[in-house]
């Protein structure tokens, strides 16, 4: 069974800046709990379909890398990108932002993507035991930082 979570969020600043931010790979490490950042690898230098990503993770004194390949980059409206490791699906990920009177409405979404095999892998080198529960919780931190950092740019 695949799991699926969405977290909505509106914020007050066009749709163009908060893009740049969620597409912004190497500063994510600002706003999540579990992701510390990341390089861009193989030429990238910044979010296009078909990119390429290290990111690097966190959970205590727990530390892992993925890599990240970037689906859709879509500015002011799409990000997505899928994390692997190896071979291995981990999930998929994606921003849709849609205009508002305030500024944007952002739906971050998290589909888990790994195995049975790869889940208890995971459960044990992250430690996290309700992963959907985790990312949601993630994601509206991961959202609120976003949204801090999107309101106090200039406009």
């Amino acid at each position: 069974m695949t799991e699926r979570v969405e977290v909505e969020r509106e914020i007050a600043a066009a749709p163009d800046v908060v893009w740049k931010l969620v597409s912004d790979l190497p500063r994510m490490g600002e706003w999540s709990p579990e992701n510390t950042g990341g390089e861009w690898v193989k030429g990238a230098t910044g979010p296009a379909s078909g990119a390429r990503f290290k990111g690097r993770n966190a959970a205590g004194s727990r530390e892992w890398s993925t890599t990240v390949t970037v689906i859709d980059a879509r500015p002011g409206e799409r990000f997505s990108f899928l994390v692997t490791t190896g071979p291995l699906k981990i999930a998929e990920w994606s921003f849709d932002i849609v205009p508002s009177d305030s500024g944007c409405r952002v739906t971050q979404t998290w589909i888990d993507r790994r195995g049975k095999l790869i889940t208890f892998v995971g459960l044990r080198l992250s430690g996290v035991d309700d992963r959907a529960t985790f990312s949601r919780q993630s994601m509206e931190q991961t959202l609120a930082g976003v949204a801090a950092a999107a309101e106090s740019s200039p406009p």
